[in-house]
């Protein structure tokens, strides 16, 4: 099949990535990229860190300079996709113009789960997603003295870590038992919460938000269900994300926890694709069961695949999930995904914030967890991706030593 065009809805990690890896891969078609915000395309995780803090500007966020995209002919189309003509191939866009295409790409990603209490609307009330919500935090962060976050997973707790860095007295409210209780392991949680509480952030589990108390149309108190009244000078939530697959669903594509697409990232039309955190796809590494993950590098890899299928080189996706989060001075690395894990094995010292959790189903590993050991991080990468299995009793042998194994197996 002839592709003279290929349009991309989205132009954040997924949507510029199939785009840069067109050209990459001798595309010369027509790529049309649309950009829903009012910049050049830009990186997110420095969002809830770097940024905010001041510790590099917006220029350093953006993928690729303005004068790239015109060199490469990757035309970035202010506006926003408004609806889906499939029988046509053409995105209808919201100022009214409309692209026609050989290919659509669907990289529409996520926003932010809205905070349902009353009060959520009040000035002061933040969650943390696109380049306006950080700019808007920024010189707030600077004067506030007292910081309620809402939910303890990894963009609270980035965004926890630099309030209290900013010296704020900061709470953190959870509807669960642990930190980020849903991405990693018991142990890894309590390293955490241990290191939060020492910055001075205090942690309140299974408590929930009944309302968020305001002044003059400004929120200065959280009230949690159990009564108690915390005073903010800024609130910010990070409670999740919902896909944003309206563009998708009004046309008549299957959705299922995202857009849903095949092992190829080809959605129920075989001229649009999806991917990133839009997309639920079969997980080679979650039993092929359909799966929905937000990270730079699902981003990035599946944007890769697809850009390669459209040249004429088709594969299944499989590539390995990792992520990764930075909280202060810790980063914590993640690879592979250990839902269903029921056993864990434990590398390093906890004392000394250097560890590696292994997680384990049965005599199955499913992921290592990384906090301050790069190397075990990278190690686990190739071990994962490849037999001979790693089992419980070997890792949890004395001495063991996760890269001196990956080694010794290759």
């Amino acid at each position: 099949m002839s592709l003279n065009s290929v349009v991309i809805a989205g132009a954040g990690h997924a949507g510029v990535q199939v785009a840069l890896s067109l050209r990459q891969e001798g595309y010369d078609g027509r790529i049309s990229v649309v950009n829903d915000e009012p910049w050049l395309p830009y990186q997110r995780p420095p969002l809830s860190k770097a940024y905010l803090l001041g510790k590099i500007d917006a220029t350093a966020m953006q993928f690729r300079p303005a004068a790239f995209y015109a060199e490469q002919r990757i035309d970035l189309v202010a506006d926003r996709g408004a609806a889906i003509d499939r029988q046509n191939r053409r995105l209808l866009l919201a100022s009214g113009a409309a692209l026609d295409y050989d290919h659509l790409v669907l990289a529409t990603g996520a926003h932010n789960r809205p905070l349902n209490v009353p009060g959520a609307a009040l000035a002061g009330v933040y969650g943390v997603k696109t380049r306006a919500d950080a700019e808007a935090l920024a010189p707030l962060l600077a004067t506030a003295r007292r910081v309620v976050v809402i939910g303890a997973g990894f963009i609270g707790l980035e965004f926890a870590a630099v309030a209290a860095a900013a010296g704020a007295a900061v709470e953190v409210l959870e509807l669960g038992e642990r930190p980020m209780a849903r991405a990693v392991s018991p142990q890894m949680s309590e390293l955490f919460r241990a290191a939060h509480a020492s910055w001075g952030v205090n942690f309140r589990f299974r408590t929930a938000v009944s309302a968020i108390e305001g002044d003059n149309g400004k929120a200065v108190a959280v009230l949690a269900a159990d009564g108690e009244r915390l005073a903010a000078d800024l609130v910010v939530y990070g409670i999740g994300v919902i896909p944003n697959v309206a563009l998708a669903l009004e046309a008549g594509l299957s959705i299922d926890n995202g857009i849903r697409v095949d092992a190829n990232l080809l959605t129920s039309d075989p001229h649009v694709s999806a991917l990133g955190d839009v997309a639920s796809f079969p997980c080679l590494q979650n039993g092929e069961r359909l799966t929905r993950l937000e990270s730079v590098q699902n981003a990035v890899d599946q944007g890769r695949l697809i850009a390669a299928r459209l040249t004429g080189k088709p594969a299944p996706y499989t590539a390995l999930p990792w992520f990764w989060t930075d909280q202060g001075n810790l980063k914590l690395q993640i690879a592979g995904l250990s839902t269903g894990a029921d056993n864990h094995v434990v590398l390093g010292d906890p004392a000394a914030q250097q560890v590696s959790v292994l997680c384990f189903r049965g005599e199955q590993l499913l992921a290592v967890e990384s906090c301050g050991r790069v190397g075990d991080h990278m190690a686990a990468r190739k071990i994962l991706a490849r037999p001979p299995a790693l089992t419980p009793a070997v890792a949890a042998a004395p001495g063991f030593d996760l890269k001196a194994w990956e080694a010794a197996n290759r």
